[in-house]
C-alpha cells in the first residue's frame, strides 16, 4: 500500500460515499474533499464533512497507518491543528491534535475493492525491459484529458527551467541581460561543456561585457583566456598570439584573476560543437548585438533564426583548434542549435520575465516551440512507438518532463494518463 493510492481514493471518491463512517462509528458525509496539496503540510485543504451531524470545515491529513501521525510529528505542528478528519489505511492508534483533542479518524481498508488494488498493482507494477508502467494503455485515454495534461506539463517544465532563472536574478538583483548572458553560454555549452560555460558566465562581470561591445576581438581572448585555451603554447599562431596579448591587457585593465581551475571539454564532440567554435560564435553575438535581451523577448519564431545565426571569428573558418588547420567553411550557428537556444533559454526567461511583469500568458507564448520541430532523442522516440503523435517541439518537451518526472518515478497517480486509467478500470 502506498500514500498515492489512498490520495486517489479519497479525492475520487473511490469509496462507498453513503455508508463510511469513523472508527468510532460516526457517519461520515464528504461535502467536498478539499484541494490536493502537494506541498508541505496536511494533504487535502478546504475540505468540508458532516461527520455526526455535525459540519466541520478543515484540513484532511493521510497516512498509511495512524501511528505514521506521530512518526511525523504533527501532533507538536501548528499547521495540523485544523485537520478535521485523519484518513489511514489502517487504524492502529489514536491521535491527538497539539491541543489534545482527538482526530476523527477513517480507516479506508475495508472499504476497498479488490479490483481496485489489483488494477492499480498492475498499473504501477515495474516490468524488465518496459519503458513505462503504461505502455499498453497510454493510448487509451481521451484526448481532451490528455490535451489538458500536456498544457500542464509544458508549464511544469517551464517552471523547474526558470528556477535557475529566479536565482540568477536574485543574485543579480534583476539584471535580465546579466542572466541572459549566462543562460545563453550555458546553452552554448550544450550538453558537454553546459555546467563549464555556466560556471564562466558567472565569473565574469557583466559590466566588462557592457564595455566590450562592437570589441569581437576582446570579447572572444576574455572568453578564451578564462576558459584556459590560450595557456598551451606548443605550436603557436599569430592569431593566438594576439588573443594572449588582448586577454594580458584585459587582466591588468580589469585587474581580473587569471587562475584557471578547469577547461572546457573536447572528447566525443563534433568539431562544430568544440568549445573553441562555440566560444568564438558568442563573442560574434555580443559583439554585434545590443539590447539583447530586449530583442529576444520580443521577438516572433522567425526572428529568433536571424538574431542568433552568428558566424565565428575569420580564423575559425580554417581551424577547430589552434594547431590544427582544417578546410575553409563559414562556421554558423544552425536552425537546429537556435531551436535548442530558444526552447532551452529563451522561453525559460520569457515565461518569467511576464510573470515579473504580472503580463498573462495567452496563446501567442507557446507559439514559437509549438512552430519549432520535436527533439530527436530515444526518450520521444520510444514514446511514438507507444502510438503518441509528436508533431512539435512543445510535444516533444512535454513528453520529456512525463518521463522524467513522472514516468520514471512511478508516479501514476499524480498523472492524469494513471488517474484515468484507474479510474476506466474500477
Amino acid at each position: 500500500m502506498k500514500e498515492d493510492l489512498l490520495h486517489y481514493i479519497w479525492k475520487y471518491k473511490k469509496y462507498p460515499v453513503a455508508r463510511i463512517r469513523t472508527t468510532k462509528g460516526h457517519g461520515i458525509v464528504v461535502q467536498a474533499s478539499g484541494t490536493h496539496n502537494q506541498l508541505s503540510g496536511p494533504d487535502f485543504f478546504n475540505a468540508k464533512l458532516i461527520i455526526d451531524e455535525q459540519l466541520w470545515a478543515g484540513n484532511v491529513e493521510i497516512h498509511i497507518k495512524s501511528s505514521d501521525w506521530y512518526a511525523h510529528n504533527h501532533e507538536m505542528d501548528t499547521n495540523y491543528d485544523n485537520v478535521i478528519l485523519h484518513v489511514v489505511w489502517e487504524d492502529d492508534v489514536a491521535v491527538f491534535r497539539l491541543d489534545g483533542s482527538e482526530v476523527p479518524t477513517l480507516e479506508l481498508k475495508n472499504y476497498i475493492s479488490d479490483d481496485l488494488l489489483a488494477n492499480y498493482k498492475k498499473l504501477v507494477q515495474q516490468r524488465p525491459n518496459r519503458f513505462i508502467n503504461c505502455g499498453t494503455d497510454i493510448t487509451a485515454i481521451s484526448s481532451f484529458s490528455f490535451d489538458n495534461w500536456k498544457e500542464r506539463l509544458y508549464f511544469e517544465r517551464l517552471e523547474r527551467k526558470s528556477e535557475i532563472v529566479v536565482k540568477l536574478l536574485e543574485e543579480s538583483n534583476n539584471d535580465w541581460e546579466k542572466v541572459l548572458f549566462i543562460m545563453l553560454l550555458k546553452n552554448f555549452g550544450s550538453k558537454i561543456n553546459g555546467d563549464f560555460f555556466f560556471d564562466l558566465g558567472l565569473s565574469i562581470d557583466f559590466s566588462m561585457i557592457r564595455k566590450l561591445k562592437n570589441k569581437p576581438l576582446e570579447l572572444e581572448a576574455l572568453l578564451f583566456g578564462l576558459s584556459g585555451l590560450l595557456e598551451d603554447d606548443q605550436q603557436p599562431n599569430t592569431y593566438k598570439q594576439e588573443l594572449r596579448q588582448t586577454y594580458d591587457y584585459l587582466c591588468r585593465k580589469y585587474e581580473l584573476d587569471a587562475t584557471v581551475l578547469s577547461k572546457p571539454r573536447f572528447f566525443k564532440l563534433r568539431p562544430s560543437n568544440f568549445p573553441t567554435i562555440r566560444l568564438s560564435q558568442f563573442a560574434q553575438l555580443y559583439a554585434a548585438e545590443s539590447s539583447l535581451f530586449n530583442k529576444a523577448i520580443q521577438a516572433e519564431t522567425a526572428d529568433f533564426y536571424s538574431l542568433f545565426v552568428v558566424p565565428t571569428s575569420t580564423f575559425w573558418e580554417t581551424h577547430f583548434t589552434f594547431n590544427k588547420t582544417s578546410k575553409k567553411s563559414v562556421k554558423r550557428t544552425t536552425k537546429k542549435f537556435i531551436d535548442l537556444l530558444v526552447v532551452n533559454t529563451i522561453l525559460p526567461l520569457k515565461f518569467c520575465y511576464l510573470r515579473h511583469q504580472g503580463i498573462s500568458l495567452d496563446d501567442s507564448f507557446t507559439k514559437p516551440v509549438a512552430d519549432i520541430a520535436s527533439e530527436k532523442n530515444s526518450i520521444v522516440q520510444k514514446y511514438r512507438t507507444l502510438g503518441l503523435k509528436v508533431n512539435n517541439a512543445k510535444d516533444s518537451q512535454v513528453l520529456l518532463e512525463l518521463y522524467t518526472n513522472y514516468c520514471t518515478k512511478n508516479k501514476c497517480l499524480q498523472c492524469a494518463v494513471g488517474v484515468e486509467l484507474l479510474t476506466l478500470k474500477t
